[in-house]
């Protein structure tokens, strides 16, 4: 069942989603060589819990952290780790906030100091999907048309959507209906969207392949081929004029 959040709500939702924004603002300048995941797992944490509010994803299904970071060719899920950042590596970096029972969810892909051209293009690329999925957001529209517009943009280069794992609606809980696939076609239902349904958006794209395999730990999703992996996420709110994005990488 779809929730269509009141306007009480939607000013909650917004208030969940200002404070995981300055989660953003401040892990962004910790980006540098050198750094491990785990620091920043810390900092996430203290900066959400500092704010008032509570990591959605610490214990989630039993997940140990504040906040997946997924290094290069792991594609979702990563578990922060004491193994050091360099140079040319790319770190998607996965937060949820509750917020007085409120909630959102985003993920930005940071650069590690200077990357590789090719790199940077898949990323580029992959947030330019994101943009354009957002843009297809407006009432009267059909979830579909959100994996449509990230298929337009992707498939030129040649890059592999992921169809395993899909957005989904967010606000009351973590994860809500609908589904939302970032490819097209895809199977399974496709509701009208309607004002009030706030809903997280999140192309999941590769290098190579768009085949993914889990480790042993139960948690990271890797590239089945090795390739790099970009991930771009907002939580969007469905208005009466289209869409309005709740959440922002901190500048």
């Amino acid at each position: 069942m779809i929730a269509l959040k009141n306007s009480m709500q939607q000013d909650r939702i917004r208030r969940s989603a200002a404070l995981r924004s300055a989660v953003y603002s401040r892990i962004r300048t910790l980006m540098e060589p050198g750094i491990c995941t785990l620091d920043i797992d810390r900092v996430v944490e203290e900066t959400i819990k500092s704010g008032g509010g509570v990591p959605a994803f610490l214990g989630y299904g039993g997940f140990p952290a504040s906040v997946c970071t997924s290094v290069n060719d792991q594609v979702i899920h990563g578990i922060p780790n004491e193994h050091p950042l360099t140079e040319g590596d790319i770190v998607g970096c996965d937060i949820g906030v509750i917020l007085d029972g409120y909630y959102s969810d985003c993920c930005k892909t940071f650069a590690i100091g200077e990357i590789a051209a090719d790199t940077r293009k898949l990323l580029d690329v992959t947030e330019k999907s994101l943009g354009a999925a957002v843009k297809v957001c407006r009432p009267g529209g059909r979830v579909k048309d959100i994996g449509k517009a990230v298929t337009e943009v992707v498939e030129p280069y040649g890059y592999g959507i992921v169809y395993s794992y899909c957005g989904h609606g967010v606000g009351l809980s973590l994860h809500e209906d609908p589904q939302i696939p970032n490819y097209y076609p895809s199977r399974g239902l496709n509701p009208r969207l309607k004002p009030g349904m706030v809903l997280a958006i999140e192309p999941m794209i590769n290098a190579g392949k768009p085949d993914v395999e889990v480790l042993n730990d139960g948690w990271t999703v890797i590239t089945a081929d090795g390739s790099l992996s970009a991930h771009f996420e907002h939580s969007v709110l469905i208005t009466e004029n289209g869409a309005e994005i709740l959440t922002s990488w901190g500048g």
